[in-house]
């Protein structure tokens, strides 16, 4: 989440007045994240988040985000729901950009303190739950940050690369080298969340109370996830890997969802590709967010010791697979 795009107060209760949700008390911008415009909505009756769609996410993509949420909440699946109008609309426009109002959820993100192998059980079972929830949704969006997209991302922060960090540039390079020349082909596909980080999941304790931010979802292989999510939740803010998280993730994945022996072979092969495909869009963010959005930059540094650690694995027992 965060703000680019600002909202005067004439264009909002305009907004409002199509839904039966109350009048406006407050709106307030939410700084964390980097993709959309995020508002916390504040109704006489109760509290939403209003998002307004920035270039990054195209307004063809939207039917397809707003309708898996919808599809999963329907399902009883923790996320936010998208509201309707009174004509029955979800997608809106507001200050010239797309946007929607989606339910608040109640509980708070996690940070690197709060990375206990409860919570990677939590979120292991709830993605393992999302790929088995998403079976019989219909709509198909391809992953557009997948494998073939990052050189080309790369091309133009090449010499960025090289002024966050001398030598990076071919670091770079070498490793998507590397994943270039070993990465898979034919495993499990389905519909993926591609962003379950910890500031895109809410707890009460160790409970588990809703997953936002669908709006890198996509169908990729389901292992993707996974990989995503061991990156995110399995590592400490100095980047030593956390073997009892990663453990724990896995078992509640698994406990909904068995992985395959061709997904097991290939997870350190997409664990390396997951931190590569963060670092080159932490990359480009870091050089090319705008100084006045509120928005939060993620160093790309980073992800450079979790990517040694799993060029230092041989299978995939290392991160906790029996």
């Amino acid at each position: 989440m965060a703000v680019y795009t600002h909202i005067t107060d004439d264009a909002l209760d305009s907004l409002v007045a199509r839904y039966d949700i109350g009048g406006v008390e407050s709106c307030t911008g939410i700084a964390p994240g980097v993709e959309n415009s995020n508002y916390m909505l504040r109704t006489e009756r109760e509290s939403f988040i209003l998002t307004l769609y920035e270039k990054r996410v195209r307004a063809d993509d939207l039917p397809f985000y707003l309708g898996l949420m919808t599809h999963l909440a329907a399902q009883g699946f923790p996320c936010p729901v998208p509201v309707a109008d009174r004509k029955g609309a979800i997608l809106q426009t507001l200050a010239g950009r797309p946007a929607a109002i989606v339910s608040f959820l109640d509980g708070r993100s996690a940070d690197c303190d709060d990375l206990t192998p409860e919570r990677c059980a939590a979120i292991g079972a709830v993605c393992g739950r999302l790929h088995r929830d998403t079976s019989t949704f219909n709509l198909k969006r391809p992953n557009d940050l997948s494998l073939p997209d990052w050189r080309l991302l790369f091309a133009p922060l090449a010499n960025d690369a090289n002024k966050l960090n001398p030598g990076l540039s071919g670091w770079i390079g070498d490793e998507l080298s590397f994943l270039e020349a070993n990465w898979p082909t034919a495993l499990p596909t389905g519909i993926v969340h591609a962003d379950l980080f910890p500031d895109n999941a809410f707890f009460k304790g160790a409970t588990l109370t809703g997953v936002i931010d669908f709006y890198f979802a996509c169908n990729d292989f389901l292992a993707w996830d996974l990989a995503v999510c061991i990156n995110a939740w399995c590592f400490d803010a100095d980047g030593a890997f956390l073997a009892g998280n990663s453990k724990s993730l896995l078992r509640g994945y698994q406990n909904n969802r068995p992985l395959t022996p061709a997904e097991r072979d290939m997870l350190p092969v997409l664990t390396r590709g997951a931190a590569l495909r963060f670092l080159l869009t932490r990359l480009h963010d870091w050089f090319h967010t705008p100084d006045d959005a509120l928005a939060n930059r993620k160093d790309p540094l980073d992800l450079v010791p979790l990517i040694e650690f799993h060029r230092s694995v041989s299978d995939s027992t290392a991160y906790g697979l029996d």
